[in-house]
């Protein structure tokens, strides 16, 4: 078992949660969502406690024995924000359309683009912590795969390149790259993880997400490019083709 910080996510809070969203027009699946749980763990390489959601499939019970789809959150949504973005719908919505079951699990990385700064290590967390206490919980982490959007998109990026192998996949949301930095220099180093990218039209970010692109080792495995901006009223809509992408990765 892990501690005693967890918490159901209840209706109201995702209500009132939505009701602030209502400017980005989110576009959220009818499907229930089904275990959804907010814990407070204790991280070392944080050197402080973090907020951590899962998310079951309805239907899944408590998820034992489901691969698990990595969430690393962008600047301004933390953990405690998810349910109100649907994000449980959305995991029951892919697998009520066909898509193999997983969990989701996404801990608080702070605005730290996913990279150490001093003691604070949110990418080491990613790596070593955030898959023990998935194990703790019962699911298989020899399948795990990324998602990030925004600053998470680069961080799950960053993930990939610095652990080939960890996952088996990347989807990534408008992720904050520019031509130079870390991710787009080290791109050949994922050669081997299908990468899916996606990104609005309107969003100040999308050039650099083509040239990025056009410097992986292998075309984007998924993802395209439509009209929207940086927010989730588009990013809302790339969910269902970004989870039945990442679902495909996870298969046995």
């Amino acid at each position: 078992m892990l501690g005693t910080g967890a918490a159901v996510i209840t209706a109201a809070t995702v209500a009132g949660y939505r009701r602030r969203l209502a400017e980005e027009d989110l576009v959220i699946p009818a499907a229930p969502a089904g275990q959804q749980r907010l814990l407070r763990l204790p991280s070392a390489a944080r050197g402080r406690t973090v907020d951590v959601y899962t998310a079951v499939p309805a239907g899944y019970g408590a998820g034992a024995g489901l691969p698990v789809c990595l969430i690393l959150h962008g600047g301004s949504k933390r953990p405690a924000d998810f349910a109100g973005l649907g994000l449980g719908r959305f995991l029951t919505d892919a697998v009520r359309r066909g898509a193999p079951p997983f969990v989701l699990v996404g801990a608080d990385g702070d605005r730290l683009a996913w990279r150490p700064s001093g003691g604070d290590d949110p990418q080491r967390m990613v790596h070593e912590e955030v898959p023990a206490w998935c194990r703790k919980l019962g699911y298989d982490t020899d399948r795990m795969a990324a998602w990030g959007w925004s600053m998470g998109g680069y961080g799950a990026l960053l993930l990939a390149e610095a652990y080939p192998g960890f996952v088996r996949a990347v989807a990534a949301f408008s992720p904050a790259v520019r031509p130079g930095d870390d991710v787009s220099v080290a791109a050949s180093l994922l050669r081997g993880t299908p990468v899916g990218l996606w990104c609005g039209k309107q969003d100040s970010l999308y050039y650099n997400v083509r040239a990025l692109a056009k410097r992986l080792p292998e075309k984007p495995a998924a993802g395209g490019y439509a009209d929207g901006r940086h927010n989730f009223g588009y990013w809302s809509r790339c969910v269902p083709n970004a989870f039945d992408f990442v679902a495909g990765a996870l298969r046995p």
